[in-house]
């Protein structure tokens, strides 16, 4: 088959592999506007400073109240579902880019988080996460005597 740069005799080459590569990125699960993998919903945030970490969330069209923030140890784990939205009958789709579905996402922190401090709370949604350091676990200053 006989090529023109950028063109194919059959069509533009660039549309054809554009359009391939959106059907494998539905496929697989990836998303369409920034090709970040469903295995990266919500997207998160973590800040640490020497006292606590906080976790930000983006958790759009995810009710608040079924997330479930657990702690253990070092790790923080969120899990939670974004609803399906439902369609009426004689409906399809005519373009879907938001996903949808149960989704976990766990991050092993830098120091051990006191699991009876920890507050969390959702705004606009954002959720955010606030991880105390265990007072067990902060660095501590030690004298040193002479002699």
């Amino acid at each position: 088959m006989l090529w023109t740069w950028p063109t194919m005799r059959y069509g533009n080459a660039w549309r054809d592999m554009g359009r391939l590569q959106r059907e494998m990125d539905r496929l697989l699960g990836v998303s369409d506007r920034s090709g970040v993998a469903a295995e990266s919903f919500p997207a998160v945030n973590i800040w640490t400073g020497e006292d606590d970490a906080l976790l930000t969330a983006e958790i759009p069209g995810v009710d608040p109240g079924s997330l479930d923030v657990t702690v253990a140890h070092d790790t923080v784990t969120i899990r939670g579902n974004r609803e399906t939205d439902a369609l009426r009958d004689g409906e399809t789709w005519l373009k879907r880019e938001r996903g949808d579905g149960s989704f976990v996402r766990s991050f092993a922190l830098p120091f051990q988080v006191d699991g009876d401090k920890v507050v969390a709370h959702c705004q606009k949604g954002i959720l955010q996460v606030k991880l105390p350091r265990r007072e067990a676990d902060k660095p501590r200053t030690v004298t040193v005597h002479a002699g």
